[in-house]
């Protein structure tokens, strides 16, 4: 008789990876008992009060593709929307909203307490409870156990978590939060190997204490693009819409930091955590960058019923004398009044490439792992992995196949795939240089690529999935329709516009999907000429933003799926779990070590490793042939 489990699955932890896996798994289905320290915390945006930016903006339109809650509330609670990259290819375009923090907190709340098969429970865990070396439940604090066949550890940036301010101490994972002690004690037990990692906040100063006229405004768009695909209020922005300010470290501002080097946790050797590379604390930027005779400040309101000014850009553990002394030498801030001083945070995290690319333990069945813990930084970052780490874990329990994605389908597959294959001795960013085909991973074509997969997977509302479906038809309506009607010389309006704007005239009759490849020439403009027929007015700007961008980049989009084909071939061949490594010939011990080391899952991974030569994957191939193995993990759920 089997063991009846209390859930089919616990989420540690009530953050953005949290409330992600804990949506997921109880929306697909599964009893879902989400574990937080502070109920009043869950959803809470621990330092900066915006989401998105540079390749973030892409893995929330992934969240929101396939289901998930993070875009939906970062619309209903935005004050200010800006697509960063706006005069750049599609590739790189990202979108960034400015939140109020406090509401964004109180929504997704809001939205948890709708979703049934959730329960939520106040408590620490201690302990993760194994029976013959699968996962069989959790033990907390006070002792009590929670029996589940799966258990998603979210626990951020709160296992053994110590704040610094200078010479100051404490424990804690943010201020007003305690320290997981247990638990990480708990996961070394189980043979995960720990890092220390360090993360940062700056100061917030009161919004009366600033002299905005020294600072340049920084307004959002005129037209702002939403987040969510399928979340369609009534009266879009929801919130009014507010901005933000830009001023500038200068030379004084430096010289103060300098000077007290000698007290920051930092450079006296009392921090052991590697801090992120490319959001660096602003006495590592003086330090590392001595050239710079400034730095970029953004004064970022923390919400529309607040007095808190978030200075993103002067992240510090430097202690509180000295901190107002710099703070005070930026322009405009000279009489600041400081509502919480800046602190820096050291908290361990698990070495990734003990994971699957679901997300599980390759070691513990029924274990996974999503967010800042598998050595991430960010909010969307650990979105996703809460996200894919809780479908798996659902799709587990109902005995369904598991989600993979891969690196061409999206940035949520390019990063878990760079964790799981290289791990990280810095807290890891996204960015969209990381991926190779940022072109076919656009945000506006999120939901083309992996809503179907939401759907399939359970996770997708019926009717988000009624409007994506209409989405794809009026899609293929104007792509059609572009290619049907034409234009030229004898078109007038079309002839007379080209020649106003300078630009050479029609000497032969085109489709407008020709025409549409002219730099010069949008749906817009064919709209506004009158040239579109009936039956595709009127216009969503959605429809004609996807038509137009397949449309004009339609050689380099074939190119890459063409440069993707032998990419797949090899992706799906698994490499067994038990792979005798020592027994295939013509590796080096240095390869050797590698795949010992990572254990990859398939030889696609395995090509991915550093160091690991074509002729390794060669003989990899060979190696698995003749022991007849079979193919890799399905990338999606069936």
């Amino acid at each position: 008789m089997g063991v009846a489990f209390d859930f089919d699955v616990v989420v540690i932890g009530g953050g953005h990876a949290g409330c992600e896996a804990s949506h997921a798994a109880a929306r697909m289905g599964c009893r879902t008992l989400m574990v937080t320290m502070n109920r009043s915390r869950i959803g809470f945006m621990s330092c900066n009060p915006a989401m998105g930016g540079l390749a973030k903006g892409q893995l929330i339109k992934e969240i929101d593709a396939l289901g998930g809650v993070m875009g939906r509330n970062t619309d209903k609670t935005a004050i200010q929307y800006r697509r960063l990259n706006s005069s750049k290819g599609p590739a790189v375009r990202s979108s960034r909203a400015q939140c109020d923090k406090a509401l964004y907190a109180i929504r997704m709340q809001e939205d948890l307490a709708q979703v049934s098969n959730l329960s939520i429970h106040e408590g620490e865990v201690s302990d993760i409870i194994l029976t013959d070396g699968t996962v069989s439940g959790i033990r907390l604090s006070d002792g009590s156990v929670v029996r589940s066949g799966r258990v998603v550890v979210t626990s951020g940036t709160f296992l053994r978590a110590v704040m610094h301010t200078g010479e100051e101490q404490s424990e804690g994972g943010r201020v007003g939060d305690s320290s997981a002690r247990s638990l990480s004690d708990g996961l070394g037990a189980l043979g995960f190997k720990l890092s220390r990692l360090k993360t940062g906040t700056p100061p917030r100063l009161h919004k009366d204490s600033i002299d905005y006229s020294k600072a340049l405004a920084q307004p959002g768009d005129i037209t702002p693009v939403p987040f969510s695909f399928y979340f369609k209020p009534e009266r879009f922005p929801v919130l009014p819409q507010i901005n933000c300010y830009i001023t500038y470290t200068n030379e004084r501002t430096h010289e103060v930091i300098e000077r007290n080097f000698g007290r920051s946790p930092m450079f006296t050797g009392v921090i052991q955590g590697i801090g992120p590379r490319y959001c660096p604390s602003i006495e590592d930027k003086v330090k590392r960058f001595r050239e710079r005779d400034r730095h970029q400040i953004f004064l970022e309101p923390e919400g529309l019923n607040t007095d808190e000014i978030y200075v993103n850009g002067i992240s510090t553990s430097l202690p509180r004398d000295v901190q107002e002394q710099f703070v005070r030498s930026i322009e405009g801030l000279e009489n600041a009044e400081f509502i919480r001083f800046g602190y820096a945070v050291e908290y361990d995290a698990i070495d990734a490439r003990q994971l699957k690319a679901t997300l599980e333990s390759k070691d513990v069945p029924g274990l996974y792992f999503g967010g800042q813990v598998n050595g991430t930084s960010g909010y969307e970052e650990a979105g996703a992995q809460g996200l894919l780490a809780g479908m798996n874990a659902a799709l587990s329990s109902l005995g369904r196949d598991p989600l993979v994605l891969n690196r061409w389908d999206g940035y949520m597959g390019v990063m878990i795939d760079d964790l799981i294959l290289k791990g990280t001795d810095e807290p890891y960013r996204m960015f969209t240089s990381r991926a190779e085909y940022r072109l076919l991973l656009r945000e506006d074509n999120a939901d083309l690529r992996l809503s179907e997969i939401g759907f399939r997977a359970g996770l997708l509302r019926e009717r988000d999935y009624r409007m994506f479906q209409n989405k794809c038809e009026r899609i293929a309506t104007l792509r059609s329709a572009l290619d049907a009607a034409s234009g030229g010389p004898s078109t007038e309006v079309l002839q007379r516009w080209l020649a106003e704007q300078g630009h050479p005239l029609l000497k032969d009759r085109v489709s407008l999907s020709a025409l549409l490849k002219r730099p010069e020439v949008d749906v817009g403009v064919l709209n506004a000429l009158g040239l579109l027929p009936e039956g595709v007015l009127p216009l969503d700007p959605e429809v004609a933003e996807q038509v137009e961008i397949q449309i004009k980049y339609e050689g380099y989009i074939a190119r890459d799926l063409q440069a993707l084909e032998g990419m797949r071939k090899s992706e799906h061949l698994a490499l067994p779990p038990d792979l005798a490594v020592d027994e295939v010939p013509g590796l080096s011990s240095e390869i050797r070590a590698r795949l010992k080391q990572t254990r990859p899952e398939t030889l696609g991974q395995a090509s991915r490793l550093q160091g690991v030569t074509p002729a390794a994957v060669a003989n990899l191939m060979i190696y698995l042939k003749m022991q007849g193995s079979g193919r890799g993990p399905r990338s999606h759920p069936q």
